[in-house]
Protein backbone atom coordinates (compact mmCIF):
# COMPACT_ATOMS: atom_id res chain seq x y z
CA UNK A 1 0.00 0.00 0.00
CA UNK A 2 1.01 3.50 -1.07
CA UNK A 3 0.25 6.24 1.24
CA UNK A 4 0.68 10.00 0.07
CA UNK A 5 1.13 12.46 3.16
CA UNK A 6 0.60 16.08 1.60
CA UNK A 7 -0.42 19.06 2.61
CA UNK A 8 -1.85 22.30 1.35
CA UNK A 9 0.87 24.82 2.90
CA UNK A 10 3.94 24.25 5.00
CA UNK A 11 4.83 23.86 8.50
CA UNK A 12 1.60 21.88 8.97
CA UNK A 13 3.70 18.86 10.42
CA UNK A 14 3.20 16.65 7.17
CA UNK A 15 6.76 15.31 7.58
CA UNK A 16 6.44 14.88 11.42
CA UNK A 17 3.69 12.78 11.23
CA UNK A 18 5.31 10.92 7.60
CA UNK A 19 8.09 9.82 9.48
CA UNK A 20 6.19 8.80 12.71
CA UNK A 21 3.77 6.80 10.69
CA UNK A 22 6.90 4.73 9.16
CA UNK A 23 8.51 5.04 12.72
CA UNK A 24 5.26 2.94 13.62
CA UNK A 25 4.80 0.81 10.64
CA UNK A 26 8.59 -0.45 10.78
CA UNK A 27 8.30 -0.71 15.26
CA UNK A 28 5.65 -3.42 14.52
CA UNK A 29 7.44 -5.36 11.79
CA UNK A 30 5.62 -4.16 9.09
CA UNK A 31 8.29 -3.69 5.95
CA UNK A 32 7.86 0.30 5.32
CA UNK A 33 9.84 3.00 3.05
CA UNK A 34 9.64 6.04 3.14
CA UNK A 35 9.94 8.77 0.53
CA UNK A 36 11.03 11.85 0.63
CA UNK A 37 9.77 14.04 -2.09
CA UNK A 38 10.05 17.26 -0.54
CA UNK A 39 13.06 17.35 -2.92
CA UNK A 40 13.70 21.06 -2.55
CA UNK A 41 14.22 20.54 1.27
CA UNK A 42 14.39 17.01 2.24
CA UNK A 43 14.64 16.56 6.13
CA UNK A 44 13.00 13.40 7.10
CA UNK A 45 16.62 12.47 7.72
CA UNK A 46 16.78 14.59 10.48
CA UNK A 47 14.22 12.56 12.69
CA UNK A 48 15.67 8.84 11.80
CA UNK A 49 19.20 9.64 11.52
CA UNK A 50 20.00 6.27 8.94
CA UNK A 51 22.79 4.95 8.29
CA UNK A 52 23.63 5.69 4.25
CA UNK A 53 24.05 2.96 1.97
CA UNK A 54 24.29 4.39 -1.54
CA UNK A 55 23.94 8.06 -3.08
CA UNK A 56 24.06 9.32 -7.08
CA UNK A 57 23.00 11.66 -9.27
CA UNK A 58 20.21 12.23 -11.22
CA UNK A 59 20.01 13.60 -14.90
CA UNK A 60 17.43 14.95 -17.43
CA UNK A 61 18.23 14.66 -21.72
CA UNK A 62 18.11 18.09 -22.73
CA UNK A 63 18.22 19.18 -26.31
CA UNK A 64 21.64 19.88 -28.07
CA UNK A 65 21.66 21.19 -32.00
CA UNK A 66 24.28 20.93 -34.17
CA UNK A 67 23.69 24.43 -36.82
CA UNK A 68 25.23 22.72 -39.30
CA UNK A 69 22.63 20.25 -39.91
CA UNK A 70 19.71 22.36 -38.93
CA UNK A 71 17.64 23.42 -41.20
CA UNK A 72 15.72 26.32 -39.13
CA UNK A 73 12.37 24.88 -39.81
CA UNK A 74 11.38 25.75 -36.14
CA UNK A 75 8.79 22.27 -36.54
CA UNK A 76 10.86 21.93 -32.90
CA UNK A 77 9.90 24.64 -31.37
CA UNK A 78 6.62 24.95 -32.55
CA UNK A 79 5.68 21.99 -31.11
CA UNK A 80 7.96 22.47 -27.65
CA UNK A 81 4.96 23.36 -25.00
CA UNK A 82 8.08 24.86 -22.56
CA UNK A 83 9.66 27.44 -24.63
CA UNK A 84 12.59 25.25 -24.04
CA UNK A 85 13.82 25.50 -27.71
CA UNK A 86 13.48 28.53 -30.39
CA UNK A 87 13.70 29.55 -33.52
CA UNK A 88 14.40 33.36 -34.09
CA UNK A 89 15.31 34.05 -38.16
CA UNK A 90 16.10 30.22 -38.78
CA UNK A 91 18.22 30.26 -35.41
CA UNK A 92 17.43 27.65 -32.76
CA UNK A 93 18.25 28.43 -29.24
CA UNK A 94 18.33 26.23 -26.33
CA UNK A 95 17.28 26.71 -22.35
CA UNK A 96 18.01 23.72 -21.20
CA UNK A 97 16.18 24.74 -17.42
CA UNK A 98 13.12 24.87 -19.07
CA UNK A 99 13.51 21.33 -20.30
CA UNK A 100 11.15 18.61 -19.59
CA UNK A 101 13.12 15.87 -20.82
CA UNK A 102 10.25 14.45 -22.60
CA UNK A 103 12.63 14.15 -25.88
CA UNK A 104 9.77 15.62 -28.79
CA UNK A 105 12.03 17.88 -30.58
CA UNK A 106 14.67 14.91 -31.40
CA UNK A 107 12.33 12.99 -32.89
CA UNK A 108 9.99 15.30 -35.02
CA UNK A 109 14.06 16.95 -36.53
CA UNK A 110 13.81 15.72 -40.08
CA UNK A 111 17.82 16.93 -40.56
CA UNK A 112 18.63 14.54 -37.44
CA UNK A 113 20.32 17.96 -36.08
CA UNK A 114 19.10 17.62 -32.30
CA UNK A 115 20.49 14.91 -30.31
CA UNK A 116 20.55 14.84 -25.81
CA UNK A 117 22.83 15.77 -23.79
CA UNK A 118 22.17 15.23 -20.01
CA UNK A 119 21.88 17.70 -16.89
CA UNK A 120 22.36 16.87 -14.09
CA UNK A 121 19.23 18.22 -11.47
CA UNK A 122 20.15 16.36 -8.12
CA UNK A 123 20.95 13.33 -6.13
CA UNK A 124 19.38 10.74 -4.55
CA UNK A 125 20.08 9.19 -0.95
CA UNK A 126 19.35 6.10 0.20
CA UNK A 127 20.04 4.42 3.64
CA UNK A 128 18.20 2.80 6.81
CA UNK A 129 17.48 3.53 10.02
CA UNK A 130 14.99 1.53 12.50
CA UNK A 131 13.85 -0.93 9.72
CA UNK A 132 12.77 2.27 7.66
CA UNK A 133 14.15 2.41 3.79
CA UNK A 134 14.75 5.80 3.40
CA UNK A 135 14.99 7.66 -0.31
CA UNK A 136 15.20 10.95 0.00
CA UNK A 137 15.87 13.35 -3.34
CA UNK A 138 18.11 16.62 -3.07
CA UNK A 139 17.20 19.02 -5.58
CA UNK A 140 20.19 21.04 -6.86
CA UNK A 141 20.78 24.63 -5.56
CA UNK A 142 19.26 26.46 -8.30
CA UNK A 143 17.24 24.21 -10.36
CA UNK A 144 13.50 24.90 -11.06
CA UNK A 145 12.91 21.06 -12.08
CA UNK A 146 11.44 18.87 -9.35
CA UNK A 147 9.35 16.35 -10.97
CA UNK A 148 12.08 14.47 -12.69
CA UNK A 149 13.48 14.05 -9.98
CA UNK A 150 10.55 13.20 -7.38
CA UNK A 151 9.97 10.33 -10.35
CA UNK A 152 13.61 9.19 -9.73
CA UNK A 153 12.52 8.91 -6.33
CA UNK A 154 9.73 6.68 -6.28
CA UNK A 155 11.29 4.14 -8.70
CA UNK A 156 13.84 3.63 -6.03
CA UNK A 157 11.67 2.45 -3.28
CA UNK A 158 10.90 -0.86 -2.05
CA UNK A 159 7.72 -2.81 -3.80
CA UNK A 160 6.56 -4.95 -0.95
CA UNK A 161 5.38 -3.92 2.70
CA UNK A 162 4.40 -0.02 3.28
CA UNK A 163 5.86 3.06 1.17
CA UNK A 164 5.06 6.45 2.61
CA UNK A 165 5.49 8.95 0.47
CA UNK A 166 6.16 12.93 2.64
CA UNK A 167 5.38 14.86 -0.32
CA UNK A 168 6.06 18.92 -1.16
CA UNK A 169 3.92 21.21 0.11
CA UNK A 170 1.15 22.99 -2.06
CA UNK A 171 -0.87 22.02 -5.03
CA UNK A 172 1.47 22.43 -7.79
CA UNK A 173 3.17 20.05 -10.10
CA UNK A 174 5.66 18.52 -8.00
CA UNK A 175 3.08 17.48 -5.61
CA UNK A 176 0.82 15.68 -8.68
CA UNK A 177 3.88 13.89 -9.47
CA UNK A 178 4.84 12.67 -5.80
CA UNK A 179 0.97 11.88 -5.61
CA UNK A 180 0.54 10.15 -9.23
CA UNK A 181 0.33 6.37 -8.14
CA UNK A 182 -0.68 6.50 -5.15
CA UNK A 183 -3.27 4.69 -2.98
CA UNK A 184 -3.95 7.06 -0.46
CA UNK A 185 -3.68 10.54 1.02
CA UNK A 186 -3.58 11.77 4.30
CA UNK A 187 -4.11 15.89 4.10
CA UNK A 188 -2.50 17.11 7.09
CA UNK A 189 -3.90 20.52 8.13
CA UNK A 190 -4.07 22.54 11.30
CA UNK A 191 -7.10 24.70 12.72
CA UNK A 192 -6.50 28.09 10.96
CA UNK A 193 -7.95 30.58 8.74
CA UNK A 194 -4.68 29.36 6.40
CA UNK A 195 -5.01 26.07 7.58
CA UNK A 196 -8.46 26.00 6.46
CA UNK A 197 -7.73 27.84 2.93
CA UNK A 198 -5.06 25.51 2.04
CA UNK A 199 -6.92 22.45 2.51
CA UNK A 200 -9.92 23.74 0.55
CA UNK A 201 -7.17 23.73 -2.26
CA UNK A 202 -5.83 20.06 -1.10
CA UNK A 203 -8.85 18.81 -1.41
CA UNK A 204 -9.85 20.11 -4.88
CA UNK A 205 -6.39 18.67 -5.62
CA UNK A 206 -7.03 14.90 -4.89
CA UNK A 207 -10.72 14.78 -5.71
CA UNK A 208 -9.71 15.85 -9.09
CA UNK A 209 -6.82 13.05 -9.07
CA UNK A 210 -9.72 10.58 -7.78
CA UNK A 211 -7.06 9.38 -5.07
CA UNK A 212 -9.17 7.99 -1.52
CA UNK A 213 -8.34 10.55 1.37
CA UNK A 214 -8.70 11.89 4.93
CA UNK A 215 -7.67 14.65 7.20
CA UNK A 216 -4.78 14.75 9.95
CA UNK A 217 -5.52 17.95 12.03
CA UNK A 218 -2.26 18.96 13.95
CA UNK A 219 -2.06 20.94 16.87
CA UNK A 220 -5.76 20.64 17.22
CA UNK A 221 -6.61 21.72 20.20
CA UNK A 222 -5.51 25.60 19.13
CA UNK A 223 -7.16 27.84 16.79
CA UNK A 224 -11.35 27.26 15.89
CA UNK A 225 -13.56 24.88 14.96
CA UNK A 226 -13.68 25.66 10.93
CA UNK A 227 -11.89 23.06 9.74
CA UNK A 228 -13.69 20.34 11.29
CA UNK A 229 -16.68 22.18 10.45
CA UNK A 230 -15.75 22.09 6.64
CA UNK A 231 -14.71 18.56 7.03
CA UNK A 232 -18.18 17.43 8.37
CA UNK A 233 -20.28 19.39 5.72
CA UNK A 234 -17.91 18.11 2.85
CA UNK A 235 -18.17 14.13 4.30
CA UNK A 236 -14.71 14.26 4.96
CA UNK A 237 -13.19 11.88 7.73
CA UNK A 238 -10.66 13.01 10.35
CA UNK A 239 -8.68 9.97 11.12
CA UNK A 240 -6.09 11.27 13.27
CA UNK A 241 -5.65 14.35 15.81
CA UNK A 242 -3.04 15.66 17.67
CA UNK A 243 -3.34 18.23 20.49
CA UNK A 244 -0.77 21.26 20.81
CA UNK A 245 1.57 19.42 22.95
CA UNK A 246 4.84 20.57 24.39
CA UNK A 247 6.69 17.54 24.53
CA UNK A 248 6.13 17.29 20.60
CA UNK A 249 7.47 20.20 20.25
CA UNK A 250 10.75 19.29 22.46
CA UNK A 251 11.12 15.97 20.38
CA UNK A 252 10.71 18.07 17.29
CA UNK A 253 12.95 20.23 18.04
CA UNK A 254 15.86 18.06 19.22
CA UNK A 255 15.15 15.49 15.96
CA UNK A 256 13.11 13.22 17.45
CA UNK A 257 10.43 10.88 16.55
CA UNK A 258 7.99 11.66 19.14
CA UNK A 259 6.50 7.49 19.11
CA UNK A 260 9.81 6.98 20.06
CA UNK A 261 9.90 9.27 23.19
CA UNK A 262 5.91 9.02 24.06
CA UNK A 263 4.43 5.79 24.15
CA UNK A 264 1.25 7.50 25.29
CA UNK A 265 0.74 8.01 21.19
CA UNK A 266 1.18 4.78 20.11
CA UNK A 267 -2.43 4.20 20.43
CA UNK A 268 -3.36 6.61 17.98
CA UNK A 269 -1.59 5.52 15.36
CA UNK A 270 -2.16 1.80 15.50
CA UNK A 271 -5.66 3.15 15.11
CA UNK A 272 -5.21 5.44 12.03
CA UNK A 273 -3.02 2.19 10.89
CA UNK A 274 -6.32 0.15 10.98
CA UNK A 275 -8.09 2.74 9.74
CA UNK A 276 -6.17 2.89 6.55
CA UNK A 277 -5.50 -0.97 6.12
CA UNK A 278 -9.53 -1.15 6.10
CA UNK A 279 -10.27 1.81 3.79
CA UNK A 280 -12.79 1.78 1.10
CA UNK A 281 -12.50 4.22 -1.89
CA UNK A 282 -15.89 6.04 -1.94
CA UNK A 283 -16.08 9.63 -3.32
CA UNK A 284 -12.51 10.33 -2.40
CA UNK A 285 -13.05 9.98 1.30
CA UNK A 286 -13.25 6.52 3.79
CA UNK A 287 -15.96 5.30 5.45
Amino acid sequence: MKIAVASGKGGTGKTTIAANLSYYYANNRVPVALLDCDVEEPNCHLFISPRWESSFTVSVPVPEVDAEKCSGCGVCSDLCQFSAIVTINQTVLTFPDLCHGCGLCTRVCAPAAITEVHREIGSIDIGNAYGIDLVQGKLRIGEAMSPPLIKAVKKNARVEGMTIVDCPPGTSCPVIRALESVDFVLLVTEPTPFGLHDLRLAVEMVREMGIPFAVVVNRSDMGDGRVKDYCSQEGIVILLEIPEDREIARSYSNGELFLKTMPVYHEKFRLLAERLAGYKPKKGVIG
